[in-house]
């Protein structure tokens, strides 16, 4: 992966636009408006995965991203803000945020760090042995939810596939109508995820 030019954004812009998240089905509903929000350096052991796998392909772009992003001196690890970067032969530059944990109560009365955006880069930190600084939300409003459960058994739930197989559980969702509980990252921020094709999902 090529990046031609990368610009870096502070910690209080980071977090001003976390604050202009929408839901993706209420516009108008904003997450974490009146949430807590700080940059904490984690160990992935203390973050609670809800999804069950990792792709291959996209932990490899992931690798390639903190690879390219280390030759602009930045670390993907510890953005210290965000950056938004451009890549040779897209028009529009791509926001890259660290990813978004969520404190999140539980029935059983546990209160974990669910990790909502950057499954990817988390389990690409996992495997290199980093600590990873992220995006942590605490007094989301209890009628937002994360969308999904918190894995029974952690990373240990967590397989690395090349695809999925038909009918495969990616998640155990919360409710029926999942998709209601989606945040809309892009609006507070610009093109995250990437484009298709050279980096689909590389934030993920």
């Amino acid at each position: 992966m090529e990046i031609t030019r990368v610009e870096h954004h502070s910690v209080e812009e980071l977090i001003d636009n976390m604050r202009r998240v929408a839901m993706l089905t209420k516009p108008d509903a904003f997450p974490y408006r009146e949430a807590k929000i700080e940059l904490q350096r984690l160990s992935t052991d203390d973050i609670a995965p809800a999804q069950r796998y990792v792709l291959t392909q996209e932990l490899m772009k992931v690798r390639n991203l903190r690879w390219a992003l280390r030759e602009h001196g930045v670390d993907l690890f510890e953005l210290n803000g965000y950056v938004t970067i451009w890549l040779p032969g897209y028009d529009e530059p791509i926001d890259v945020l660290p990813p978004v944990i969520e404190q999140s109560p539980e029935a059983d009365g546990s209160v974990v760090k669910i990790l909502n955006d950057g499954m990817h880069r988390v389990y690409l930190a996992r495997m290199e042995r980093c600590p990873v600084q992220v995006t942590y939300a605490e007094n989301v409003p209890a009628q937002f939810p994360y969308y999904a459960f918190p894995l029974v058994n952690g990373w240990n739930d967590v397989e690395i596939v090349s695809e999925l197989p038909d009918g495969y559980i990616k998640k155990w969702h919360r409710i029926k109508d999942y998709k209601s509980l989606y945040r809309n990252f892009n609006s507070g921020f610009t093109n995250v995820g990437g484009p298709r094709g050279n980096f689909t999902n590389a934030g993920k």
